[in-house]
């Protein structure tokens, strides 16, 4: 409750994991959390961690814990959103020994922090008009083959 005026993530702040997300897109973020003057008082995540395939998830491993080791950050900004159903994936092992478990939100509070920080700005055109559909929306997500594309 206390972060109910905090602003949503930044487009650099966020990775949405699939099986098809590549070791540098992951390297990426995870250098952008961990380097130091990266920080600016932003939280670093990578969502659906657990969709990552094998090889991406020991390479998200190796590189934060030899970034974790060698960089001079002591209070970094780092979350890792999986799916507590899903046994079977690399990074909820990896990451074991920092898992915690978040506070359930009623669908009530989710939707009234969103209708909060996903308004438009009187006078602006909202971004939904750049898509041709009849309904209105002040959100998309656009999803690339190639990171960092002025997105």
């Amino acid at each position: 409750r206390h972060a109910e005026m905090a602003p949503l993530p930044s487009y650099d702040e966020v990775l949405v994991c699939t099986p098809n997300t590549e070791e540098e897109e992951v390297e990426l973020l995870v250098r952008r959390a961990l380097f130091p003057g990266s920080q600016d008082q932003k939280i670093y995540c990578l969502l659906g961690a657990d969709r990552l395939v094998y090889k991406v998830s020991k390479q998200l491993e190796f590189h934060f814990f030899h970034l974790v080791h060698s960089s001079s950050i002591p209070n970094y900004r780092f979350i890792i959103f999986c799916n507590a159903k899903a046994h079977n994936s690399y990074v909820i092992t990896a990451f074991d020994a920092y898992k915690m478990t978040f506070p359930c939100y009623s669908k009530t509070e989710i939707q009234t922090y969103l209708k909060m920080h996903l308004k438009v700005p009187s006078g602006t055109a909202p971004v939904a008009q750049a898509f041709e559909e009849p309904y209105q929306q002040n959100v998309k997500f656009v999803f690339s083959e190639r990171a960092g594309m002025g997105k």
